[in-house]
């Protein structure tokens, strides 16, 4: 019997005919029987449709949102995203000079140039880090530099600043940092510098920050409802129920073609599973990688409190001894006192003597 998903992709492939195709080979064999249960759970879940595919895996996501191949999907996703039409005209090398390690928990990051000749980073990343703001502020300020660079060079004498345009740095994150969970309603946080008088300066970076687990959860509690375009790609982005597949492509018939591509390539079990095998590395590369962080980080707070406890204990034996040193000089001043208390007496007791 077809399963919800299959009724809508034909293509899919039943657990029994991919299962064949496993034990037919020693090499798949060996593959799959060296994943956990539950990853082989997983694979043979999103291949025949058991739940949908879930497009952050990285080599899903390249495939199907790759600007070279599919501008206008990303031209539509970052119109929806930024408020406003947008088009990608080029699609930009990423900069060499970003630190290696802050790529390991990203599972896409593309850098494009529009229409209008300002830049857009889209980057989805699986683990938002503890200080999002610090670090995109970093990356605007990379993007700004290289349009700098591009258009001086491009322009030579002709150059001036207003040819600059802006730059936005959108980040969507799979699971969030805390600071986002404070506002649970709030799934899109839009930034940008402003003057405490109102005037306008346009200073060209602009942010967009999107906890896609927020949205996820806001949908499980409405029994995924889809409003509008930016929902469905929110969902397509990041949710793997059946329910929600099938919502998506009743609500926007479109969506269906892109959700046929992921299970066309899901029909290609040995190229799947490589793949599949290469993203649980990298997870468990980027777990390891997340749990050294974390611990390191411990590390830095019992070190910074024990340097403050240090720091006290510094500062308490200073007071202390500021405070010995203040009973010396009051015990020295009641000797001084009373010495001079005594030669007055001695001298009272000679001026009676001698009257």
């Amino acid at each position: 019997m077809k399963n919800k998903l299959q009724m809508h992709f034909p293509m899919i492939r039943t657990r029994g005919e991919i299962m064949a195709i496993i034990e037919d080979s020693e090499r798949l064999k060996r593959m799959f029987y060296h994943w956990t249960e539950e990853q082989r759970q997983e694979f043979l879940d999103f291949c025949t449709g058991v739940r949908g595919v879930k497009t952050m895996y990285d080599f899903i996501s390249k495939e199907v949102l790759n600007p070279e191949y599919n501008p206008e999907r990303v031209d539509e996703l970052l119109s929806l995203l930024l408020k406003q039409k947008v088009r990608v005209v080029e699609v930009l090398p990423n900069d060499s000079t970003r630190i290696a390690d802050e790529t390991s928990l990203v599972i896409m990051d593309i850098v494009v140039q529009l229409k209008d000749g300002s830049i857009a980073n889209l980057e989805i990343q699986k683990i938002g880090y503890k200080f999002p703001g610090e670090r995109s502020a970093c990356y605007s300020a990379d993007l700004l530099l290289r349009q700098y660079k591009r258009v001086r060079s491009k322009r030579k004498k002709k150059f001036v600043y207003k040819d600059i345009k802006e730059v936005y740095t959108i980040v969507l994150f799979e699971q969030s940092a805390s600071a986002f969970h404070q506002f649970p309603d709030t799934y899109l946080h839009y930034f940008e510098q402003k003057s405490n008088t109102g005037i306008e300066i346009n200073l060209l970076q602009k942010y967009l920050f999107v906890p896609l687990d927020i949205f996820r959860e806001i949908q499980q509690n409405k029994h995924i409802r889809i409003e509008n375009r930016l929902e469905a790609w929110l969902v397509f982005l990041n949710m793997d129920e059946p329910e929600a597949v099938i919502s998506v492509i009743e609500k926007y018939s479109d969506f269906k073609a892109m959700y046929g591509q992921i299970y066309e390539i899901c029909r290609n079990i040995e190229e799947v599973m490589g793949m599949f095998s290469k993203e649980l590395r990298e997870l468990d590369r980027n777990t390891v990688q997340l749990m050294i962080d974390e611990m390191q980080e411990e590390l830095n707070q019992v070190k910074r409190k024990v340097e403050e406890e240090k720091q006290k204990a510094e500062e308490e034996k200073q007071k202390a001894e500021e405070e010995r040193q203040k009973a010396e000089r009051k015990e020295q001043e009641l000797e001084e006192t009373r010495q001079a208390y005594e030669k007055a007496l001695k001298r009272i007791e000679e001026l009676e003597r001698t009257s």
